[in-house]
């Protein structure tokens, strides 16, 4: 696939400072525009790939090859403009037992849906001064290597723990592209890394999931474990999983840059509190019907009530108390044989550390 040829009679800056001012109008937080060319990091990916780090995520393998070029996803795409909208919130990041813990980027409405209706906006406004230019919003359920973009797009550097950084936002955003089939006057690339020798994510993973720096092995990561993995978790990374029953901050909570970030604004209005701590006993007696009114418009619906009934049997293995078994027998009963299992094992651990 060859990259496209650029003219500089197709477009004008004032369509750059018009599709940026109307990004931050629509509440993103950064805003940045790359060529559409081959992706830099796509011989990492094959790399990444061949040696099995993807784990269950078929999909990725499935569709590498159109990894390595957004003209897989807009033709005679020109130019991408990159976002990234940050959801960073203060929390009680304490352990309790008998609650489970869900990574802050699920604190709410399911950040794809909200972005993806921003991107359409973001697209139909700016259709209105050139209405010859088509495009299309992606977020991260596209074979697009975002972060790669990103950093071309001079939105920040891709830390050791392989997330997109910006010196002011620090990590906790989710990043989305409009794809054009205009030229756009690009920003410079984020040529520096300014992790220095920091190793604090590395460190921290409870699982050991870094191979080295930018280079995560994902099988052993917990966010994998507790969102990707449809089976049952490993025995050997089970109590490693803590308390967390939907994904995990540990490596962006330790970062440096994270400390000095700034809080998200226009991200609250989807923010949802009940959401940022899990009642565990609560959440195995609920029934399908009761769960897909709790959880259908949150990320949490994507695993289930099976995978999430799962990590919460999980998480009471390792925090819980006696005062939990009750729950925990209860859910020994039922027919999905995921949750079945993943609460014999909780019973057993909590059993063995009391000494009865």
């Amino acid at each position: 696939m060859r990259d496209p040829i650029f003219t500089k009679a197709s477009s004008t800056p004032d369509a750059t400072s018009l599709l940026k001012s109307l990004a931050f109008q629509m509440g993103f937080d950064l805003a940045g525009i790359a060529p559409a060319s081959k992706a830099d990091g796509f011989h990492h990916l094959t790399s990444w790939l061949e040696k099995g780090f993807q784990g269950q995520m078929d999909y990725i393998s499935k569709r590498a090859p159109a990894y390595q070029h957004p003209e897989s996803l807009l033709n005679n795409v020109r130019s991408i403009l990159m976002v990234g909208y940050n959801y960073k919130h203060q929390i009680d990041e304490e352990s309790k037992s008998g609650k489970g813990r869900i990574a802050k980027y699920a604190h709410g409405k399911d950040y794809h849906e909200v972005l993806w209706e921003k991107l359409d906006l973001l697209l139909q406004e700016f259709q209105k001064t050139f209405p010859d230019c088509k495009g299309r919003g992606v977020v991260d359920t596209a074979p697009l290597l975002e972060r790669d973009f990103a950093r071309r797009a001079g939105l920040g550097w891709i830390g050791k723990n392989t997330m997109l950084i910006n010196k002011k936002a620090g990590s906790f955003m989710v990043l989305g592209a409009l794809l054009l089939d205009m030229e756009l006057e690009p920003d410079q690339p984020f040529d520096f890394d300014h992790c220095g020798t920091c190793t604090a994510c590395l460190r921290a993973c409870p699982t050991e999931a870094f191979m080295g720096p930018k280079v995560l092995d994902a099988t052993k990561c917990i966010s994998y474990l507790t969102i990707e993995v449809k089976t049952e978790i490993p025995l050997e990374l089970r109590g490693k999983i803590n308390d967390w029953i939907f994904g995990c901050d540990i490596c962006q909570d330790v970062c440096p840059w994270n400390k000095k970030s700034i809080p998200a604004s226009d991200w609250n209005l989807w923010r949802n509190p009940d959401l940022e701590s899990i009642d565990l006993v609560e959440l195995l007696e609920m029934d399908k019907a009761t769960f897909k009114a709790r959880f259908k418009e949150t990320p949490l619906w994507r695993r289930k009530r099976k995978g999430i009934l799962r990590n919460a049997c999980i998480a009471l293995g390792n925090t819980g108390g006696q005062e939990h078994l009750k729950a925990l027998e209860k859910a020994r009963l039922e027919d999905e044989p995921l949750i079945k299992e993943s609460a014999s094992w909780a019973i057993e651990q909590i059993k063995r550390r009391l000494g009865l």
